[in-house]
């Protein structure tokens, strides 16, 4: 009879070996090691959110109005308005969820409109839902419309209409919901229905930080993660971080790794300097790939506008990634423009590469 070995739940074939030779207690012992790796580094992460509004750093008009609906909120005993919060990515809209839930002394609960495929999903996450408990839901103007109409009553009544069998013996069953907050958070606010977008109470837009806001976030990132850094090292970082706390946090996280290995530990602005280079992220906050699309339509198409798909097949990346994830950020730093005709580097865009512009016709 084989024998096995079960560590952390997992039963595994002590006989099994790899091709490494490793037998399979030591493979077992090697996922559990990786799982636990993967849950502390989600943990940490968790770590560097704030849980409060007094916490959160930043978008103070957004920070303002929130007080208000939630201080009324509670004043009333009643759960806070619905809100709709358009947001680039990695400005913390589901931070700012949490904090919302924090604030309320209620649950989150998490989902995103891509998720929610049938009617029947909505269902179950509306009916186990709480009274006061905060629901948000990323991505939101992904939501299918079949559901999306399920949910207006849900937001409306705090009911829920099912409808029960099909044909002529069908009826409609309203459920009552408990009272509850909907978050909902998009980043393309103009593929969000009509309907949908009329039946939230209050309307945020979160706004890119400014490196003197992203300083202050680096700098009680460091203290979580008891990293030692001064005034001008956390602005370094926080000035190549595009706008975003996540990069910001990101960027901390591998420029005190390379302090401990090729430094002292300490982070001031020649040490961080130096590791972002190391790293690829310049003084503008570009990386590798921001860099190679700014190359090749400057050099290799001679400054001519390109097309989308070109533009792709040059880089050998996905299009949508180009269209979604590079592109804002290179013609928000004026590095990068859309013509009838395709895409352009602009003049800064030679100036960045150290180029001179050719000649205008």
């Amino acid at each position: 009879m084989d024998e096995h070995v079960e560590i952390e739940g997992l039963v595994y074939d002590a006989a099994d070996q790899g091709q490494d030779g490793a037998s399979a207690e030591e493979h077992a012992a090697e996922r559990v090691a990786d799982v636990e790796l993967v849950e502390e580094d989600l943990a940490l992460d968790r770590s560097l959110r704030p849980k409060m509004l007094v916490d959160y750093i930043g978008q103070q008009k957004v920070k303002d109005s929130l007080r208000i609906l939630i201080e009324a909120a509670r004043a009333r005993g009643d759960a806070a308005d619905h809100s709709l919060c358009s947001v680039p990515p990695g400005l913390g809209k589901t931070t700012l969820a949490a904090v919302v839930a924090n604030e309320m002394g209620a649950h989150l609960r998490t989902t995103s409109g891509p998720a929610i495929e049938r009617t029947g999903d909505l269902a179950a996450i509306l009916t186990n839902l709480e009274a006061g408990d905060v629901l948000f839901i990323d991505e939101i103007h992904r939501m299918n419309r079949m559901v999306e109409e399920v949910l207006y009553p849900a937001l409306e009544d705090f009911a829920l209409d099912i409808v029960v069998g099909k044909g002529p013996a069908a009826r409609s069953i309203r459920l009552d919901l408990p009272p509850f907050t909907l978050i909902g958070a998009t980043t393309r606010t103009g593929l969000l229905t009509g309907p949908l977008r009329d039946r939230f109470g209050a309307s945020f837009r979160l706004d890119y930080y400014t490196p003197e806001e992203l300083a202050q976030i680096v700098k009680r990132s460091a203290s979580i993660l008891d990293v030692a850094v001064d005034e001008e090292g956390a602005l370094e970082i926080a000035r190549r971080s595009r706008g975003t706390p996540r990069l910001a946090n990101r960027l901390l996280k591998r420029v005190r790794d390379w302090a401990q290995v090729e430094g002292d530990g300490f982070i001031d602005e020649d040490t961080a300097a130096c590791a972002l280079a190391f790293f690829e992220v310049d003084s503008l906050g570009l990386d590798a790939v921001d860099n190679r699309i700014l190359d090749l339509l400057c050099n290799q198409f001679g400054g001519k506008p390109v097309g989308l798909s070109t533009l792709a097949a040059a880089l050998s990346e996905d299009a949508d990634s180009i269209e979604d994830v590079y592109e804002p950020f290179l013609m928000q730093q004026g590095l990068l423009v859309r013509t009838p005709k395709g895409r352009q580097a602009t003049a800064r865009a030679y100036e960045h590469l150290g180029q001179v512009p050719p000649a205008s016709d």
